[in-house]
Parts: C-alpha cells; sequence; structure tokens
C-alpha cells in the first residue's frame, strides 16, 4: 500500500511539473545566453553523457562559448571562450563566488560551514585566513619543514625496500597520496596515519577507512541536489550513507580534540623542545578567547576540509 502511494505521489508529482512548465510565463530577461530545448523536472540533465567535457564541447560548438543549462532545479552556465572566462572572474566574480546548497555541504561540511561548502562573505573570509595563516603563511610552512623532509625520506625508503623484491611496476598514486596525508595531518593534528609504522594501529586503520568513504562519497553525484523530490524519498540511500560516514568521522575528529585538550599546552610543547603547534592547537587557543564562534563544529570542519580539499 505505501508503495503503490509512493507512485501515485510522483506520478501526480511530475504531471503537475509538465503543467506548470508549459504555463508559465518565461521571467523577461535582457540578452540572455542560447540554451538547448530543456525537458521538465530535469532540465537539460538528459542531455549530459559521458565524457562530460566532450558533451559540453559539442554543445559549445552548436550554441556558442556561452551556453546556458539547467540541471535540474540549478541553472548551470557553460563557458568555453578564455575571454569571457576572464571577464567573468575579474568583473563578476562575486556574482559568481557562492557555492551551491548540495547534501553533502550540509550533512559531510558542517552545516556549509567549511571554507569548501561556505558561501562568499565574513565567515568565508575569516576561514580562507585562518588556513592561510596556520598551513600555508612562509613562517608555518618553514616551521613544517623538518615535517615535510622525515615524510619524503619515509617515502624513499619505502620505494628502497620494495625495489629489493625486484623488478615490479611501481603504483605511484596511492604512494603520493599517503605522503601528502601524512603532511597534512602531522600539520593539523600531529599524527600519522600511513606507513609501515602505523599499519597496524587501530586508529590509523580507522582514519583510512574514513577518507575512503569520505572521498567517495564527496564525489558522487546526488539526484536530489538536482531534482528535490528525490530527496525525499532519499533516493539512492545517499542521505543514510553520508549520516552514518558524517557520524563516524565526527566521533573521530572529536576525539582528535579532546586529545588536544587533555593535554597542558603550554607544558607539553616545552617539554617537546618548543615543537610549532598544530593547527588544532592554534583553533583550541582561538576557542578560549572567542568560544562561541570557535566552536568544536568549526574546528572540525577545518580539519575535514584540509584533508579532502588539499
Amino acid at each position: 500500500m505505501d508503495q503503490t502511494w509512493l507512485y501515485f505521489i510522483s506520478t501526480a508529482l511530475i504531471l503537475f511539473l509538465f503543467l506548470l512548465k508549459f504555463l508559465q510565463k518565461p521571467s523577461p530577461q535582457r540578452n540572455p545566453p542560447p540554451t538547448p530545448p530543456s525537458l521538465p523536472v530535469i532540465g537539460h540533465l538528459h542531455l549530459i553523457k559521458e565524457p562530460i567535457h566532450r558533451e559540453l564541447e559539442n554543445l559549445s560548438k552548436k550554441y556558442g562559448p556561452i551556453l546556458a543549462l539547467r540541471f535540474g532545479s540549478h541553472p548551470v552556465l557553460i563557458l568555453s571562450s578564455p575571454s569571457a572566462v576572464e571577464e567573468l572572474f575579474s568583473k563578476n566574480d562575486l556574482i559568481f563566488a557562492n557555492r551551491p546548497r548540495f547534501l553533502v555541504g550540509e550533512l559531510l561540511n558542517y552545516n556549509y560551514t567549511t571554507l569548501g561548502a561556505s558561501s562568499y562573505g565574513d565567515h568565508w573570509r575569516n576561514l580562507r585566513r585562518l588556513t592561510a595563516l596556520e598551513i600555508f603563511s612562509t613562517a608555518k610552512l618553514n616551521a613544517f619543514l623538518g615535517i615535510r623532509q622525515e615524510e619524503v625520506r619515509s617515502l624513499v625508503r619505502t620505494l628502497f625496500r620494495d625495489s629489493q623484491k625486484g623488478f615490479v611496476k611501481v603504483e605511484m598514486n596511492s604512494r603520493l597520496s599517503e605522503l601528502s596525508f601524512n603532511i597534512i595531518m602531522r600539520m593539523v593534528a600531529g599524527k600519522r596515519y600511513f606507513g609501515v609504522e602505523v599499519e597496524d594501529s587501530e586508529e590509523a586503520r580507522e582514519f583510512r577507512l574514513l577518507i575512503r568513504d569520505l572521498f567517495e562519497l564527496s564525489g558522487a553525484s546526488n539526484p536530489g541536489d538536482f531534482v528535490p523530490f528525490l530527496r525525499w524519498i532519499d533516493f539512492g540511500k545517499m542521505e543514510k550513507k553520508m549520516l552514518r560516514i558524517q557520524k563516524k568521522m565526527d566521533a573521530f575528529l572529536q576525539g582528535l580534540i579532546e586529545e588536544k585538550r587533555r593535554e597542558d599546552d603550554e607544558k607539553v610543547f616545552e617539554q617537546k623542545g618548543g615543537k610549532t603547534k598544530s593547527m588544532i592547537d592554534s583553533m583550541l587557543g582561538l576557542q578560549d578567547s572567542d568560544p562561541h564562534y570557535y566552536s568544536d563544529e568549526i574546528i572540525k570542519g577545518n580539519v575535514q576540509y584540509n584533508n579532502v580539499e588539499d
């Protein structure tokens, strides 16, 4: 009975949207870009096939270098002209600076509060400044030089050990990814999770599984982002999967924060010979002065962003 009602409601909604499409008067626009014929509900999604860049190239050849598409409920502007791209990023960059409100931003990016998911504004500018100061500033990069050198030496040792097994094909993508993760996590949390030394660590194993699942879901296409009523029925079970991984990742990141809190910061760093503080240490220091803004969610989101986006 429930399934019958679901089909009935879905069919009725589709028919309603078809009627709305044909009865709705087009809004007046000044010199709108060309656009191919679209379908109700899905817009131009039926035109997008693999490989996507080739399909967009074919559409641009047919309709011109500036092309308007609609992916479900989202308007999309396709530019294939260098001059148009330059004009967009030099004169109209703020108009296009905001991020789309996708499910991954809500569930896996702490309700659009990470640097990669938040819209342009004061919060985004503050996160960008914080990341630049705590990760990419010249002073921080120089302070973490030893970490980068140690991780590169560790990679070279691993490659040397593997070379003793004879002439084999070496897969470098995973090795370089592990190198990047170790460098980032040592800068962010003071820990490494890849390599022979931590291969049997339960915490490292958990981190590796979480990162794998997080990458998989972050890069997945969610139909509910483009056709909203599909989210109501959780088409493809994407929301369920994201909630599951978000709960695990949140608990893991909270554990890192609590571990740092248990340390007596100044004494620990003095005992370690004045080593550079990790990003979590620095953000916990900011939390002391402004606990409302620098909440645990903001810290966890920043840690997660630096792993997934960098």
